[in-house]
């Protein structure tokens, strides 16, 4: 059939859209629940909110994201169906939800836009390296209340009693005695200064000559080994940099927000 005229063709036009813009509306939608139609979009909410949490998209994931949209629209309309979204507390309540997602938005806006970069990642790792360079010391010692005991237990184990057998008895540091007062490797700076300073002075295999007093009590020490501190590699850690440098700028962010803000409330101190 030939159309004579431009007008005919522009009511078949028109006729053709109103046909088809039905099924334009429910390609939009999910499902109709009580008639009233579910969007597919909602779908693609909950699965932004599983993949935030580090769930991985899967067939399973967006089959189990529809059936909730749905279920979810059922469970609203008896909810509004018995009037409860006029309660106080519900409106209350839906107050504060609303406040909650536009915070989160807010934060994860600030986050994208001021995402740590790989240099700065580098500037960071460089301070934690330099921090984290030295010598370990790996000790064992035996820790009691006396000196007089201290010392009762050095002449014992210089006349052949094993440091090892001695601290599991008689420390009272009971998590290193049960393994002989081993201490594993650490830097001297991880100890109390009166600990650390005893145990620098110390070679490979030797003793303290007599009881080394802190605030615990006194200490029999010996140096097991030392080795030079490692540390991981760039690519190993840069993740966890830049989450600390994200979150440190986030921080900043929050306080200056809350010190521009003009308001007469009183903070509570930190």
């Amino acid at each position: 059939m030939k159309l004579k005229t431009p007008a005919a063709r522009a009511a078949l036009v028109l006729a053709t859209a109103a046909l088809l813009a039905p099924l334009a509306a429910s390609a939009q939608n999910l499902a109709l629940v009580n008639g009233k139609p579910v969007p597919k979009s909602r779908v693609d909410v909950l699965v932004q909110q599983a993949t935030r949490a580090g769930q991985p998209v899967t067939p399973e994931l967006e089959t189990q994201a529809r059936d909730q949209v749905v279920l979810r629209e059922i469970f609203v309309q008896e909810a509004t169906r018995k009037g409860l979204g006029a309660s106080k507390d519900v409106a209350a309540q839906m107050a504060l939800a609303r406040e909650s997602i536009l915070i989160r938005e807010l934060f994860e806006d600030f986050r994208k836009k001021n995402a740590a970069t790989d240099e700065a990642a580098k500037v960071e790792y460089a301070k934690f390296k330099a921090q984290a360079s030295g010598t370990e010391y790996r000790a064992r010692h035996i820790l009691v209340e006396k000196e007089d005991d201290a010392k009762a237990l050095i002449a014992q184990i210089k006349g052949g009693a094993k440091f090892e057998d001695l601290a599991k008895k008689s420390s009272k540091d009971t998590g290193s005695a049960e393994n002989g007062g081993d201490l594993d490797f650490a830097k001297p700076e991880s100890y109390v200064p009166e600990f650390g300073g005893a145990l620098q002075k110390l070679k490979k295999g030797e003793m303290t000559e007599s009881p080394v007093k802190s605030q615990f009590g006194y200490h029999i020490i010996r140096l097991e080994d030392t080795r030079e501190a490692s540390f991981p590699g760039f690519d190993e850690v840069k993740a966890q940099i830049k989450q600390r440098l994200e979150q440190t700028r986030l921080q900043q962010y929050q306080e200056e927000l809350r010190t521009k803000a003009k308001t007469d409330y009183q903070f509570s101190a930190r």
